[in-house]
């Protein structure tokens, strides 16, 4: 069973001078994390390293950023794997103090650093989601959009053409009372499209 977490974390630690800050948060992919991974290094210019690992669908990355090979991301990455974390980007920004911690002190500092952080980070089970897609008359439109609302269901697009196509998202634990739901809602005028993707 694979985990997410509910919401960003922060941990910091002194090690011989140098700072190192650390982060594990909720993350939906890639391109998400270098942007995050960028926004950090704008809010720390004097930050010798900004270093990061990610777990997000089915794949993984890891930067060291300058640090000596396999010293930090790699480790990051490994602390992730071993605690069955999906959808989650960690990251350490370190502001050099001065002494070398040696490849031994630094893939310890990374590694605590995000140990740290998931210490006080709250756990939750990650629920697969599966893309969906009705079609409806216009009428039913506004009823069927607040039935998706009120089940945190997220819309991922609609298309106006003689009828209103939905596209959306739900956990797998959840589809099948939400199905009836909007089939109930639909009176009979609710049709399904076969949608190939899931996420």
């Amino acid at each position: 069973m694979a985990f997410t977490l509910a919401h960003p974390v922060h941990s910091e630690l002194l090690i011989k001078k140098s700072r190192f800050i650390g982060c594990v948060e909720p993350m939906a992919d890639r391109a998400a994390a270098q942007a995050r991974v960028a926004a950090l290094k704008a809010e720390h210019p004097g930050a010798a390293h900004v270093c990061w690992a990610l777990l997000a669908g089915g794949q993984s990355a890891a930067n060291d950023d300058g640090e000596p090979g396999g010293t930090a991301g790699r480790p990051m990455l490994d602390v992730l794997r071993h605690q069955e974390l999906e959808g989650v980007l960690a990251t350490v920004v370190r502001y050099f103090g001065g002494v070398k911690l040696g490849a031994g002190g630094l893939v310890r500092a990374y590694t605590d650093s995000v140990a740290q952080a998931l210490l006080q980070a709250e756990r939750v089970t990650l629920q697969k989601r599966l893309t969906l897609a009705c079609q409806v008359p216009y009428a039913l439109e506004g009823r069927i959009r607040r039935a998706l609302e009120a089940a945190e269901a997220p819309l991922l697009g609609a298309q106006h053409a003689a009828l209103v196509r939905l596209d959306f998202s739900v956990t797998e634990g959840q589809q099948a009372a939400l199905v009836a739901q909007l089939e109930e809602l639909g009176q009979g005028q609710l049709g399904w499209v076969a949608h190939p993707e899931e996420g």
